[in-house]
């Protein structure tokens, strides 16, 4: 029986990391969560993949177990820090997976350090070309002709940065509830227990506008995003990458996908998740491990 322990490592800029390690297996896999999110959502992932896998789930900075003593500027800086991560535990020749936010993280890491990382899944990933965060209406809307361009229009967002987190501060359950259900858990729900659980995760997140804004300025495409100049790094990815998406995501669209497999090129396959949202883990855990052990699998057999 695999266990997964909660362990803890001191990062060269002083950021205590966090992550989640389970025993057993021989195949590395690196998983890497999303906004709201921390290692603890990856939990039906640790209990369900098969046993040959020897799995880390980490807590990026300000987000669960993890410390948030400097703010991040830029999805670079949480990447810099799977770096230190992956140097102190000396691990190399693992698989790689991000989930929305943490699919940027995870791009940009491969882009910058090509050389430890052998495939790469994007599991409902923010685009090569960010996450654009629009302003708000006076009705409470989206307002997409109004892409806001610094940090403090982010921070004073009246449409999402200032009510999630109050939720947050005020531990506004129902809130985060009714906001997960319409975005994200729209089709099956976590037991209620996990769900629960899941609320506490969410609020351990320090750093909600700088990741609203990290997102917004990341693009390692060749193109402008509407904000910021490409830097075309995307192009350089030069592992295998399968990209994944549910049919009834609401928070990734379609678009943003396209443009993932466009950046990467031949090298990355897309598959479609069937009757899933943001969250296959909870949609349909069956099908998305399936779906990411015949890949791995298939990676590891050409080996």
């Amino acid at each position: 029986m695999e266990t997964v322990q909660l362990k803890k490592v001191l990062l060269g800029n002083g950021e205590t990391f966090a992550y989640r390690e389970r025993s057993g297996g021989h195949i590395p896999l690196v998983l890497v969560h999303g906004n709201m999110t921390s290692s603890k959502h990856w939990d039906v992932v640790l209990d369900k993949m098969d046993e040959s896998y020897k799995i880390y789930a980490v807590d990026m900075r300000g987000f669960g177990e993890s410390s948030y003593h400097g703010e991040i500027g830029s999805i670079k800086d949480l990447s810099d820090d799977l770096k230190d991560w992956v140097e102190l535990l000396g691990l190399s020749g693992f698989s790689m997976m991000g989930w929305s936010t943490g699919g940027a993280v995870a791009m940009q890491f491969v882009v910058d350090y090509p050389d430890y990382c052998k495939d790469l899944i994007l599991l409902a990933s923010a685009s090569t070309r960010g996450y654009p965060f629009f302003g708000t209406k006076a009705d409470g809307t989206p307002d997409l002709g109004n892409r806001l361009g610094t940090i403090d229009e982010v921070i004073d967002d009246s449409g999402k940065t200032v009510p999630v987190q109050a939720a947050y501060d005020g531990n506004d359950r129902e809130f985060l509830r009714t906001l997960w259900n319409a975005l994200i858990y729209s089709h099956n729900q976590p037991e209620e227990e996990r769900y629960e659980e899941y609320i506490d995760d969410m609020r351990t997140q320090r750093n909600l506008a700088d990741i609203y804004q990290a997102l917004n300025t990341f693009n390692i495409s060749d193109v402008h995003n509407g904000l910021v100049d490409g830097t075309g790094e995307a192009g350089s990815i030069a592992i295998p990458v399968l990209v994944l998406r549910g049919d009834r995501d609401y928070v990734i669209t379609k678009e943003m996908t396209e443009e993932i497999v466009e950046d990467i090129g031949e090298n990355a396959t897309f598959v479609e998740l069937k009757n899933s949202g943001h969250s296959p883990l909870i949609d349909d855990i069956d099908q998305l491990l399936e779906v990411i052990e015949s890949f791995l699998q298939t990676k590891e057999e050409l080996a």
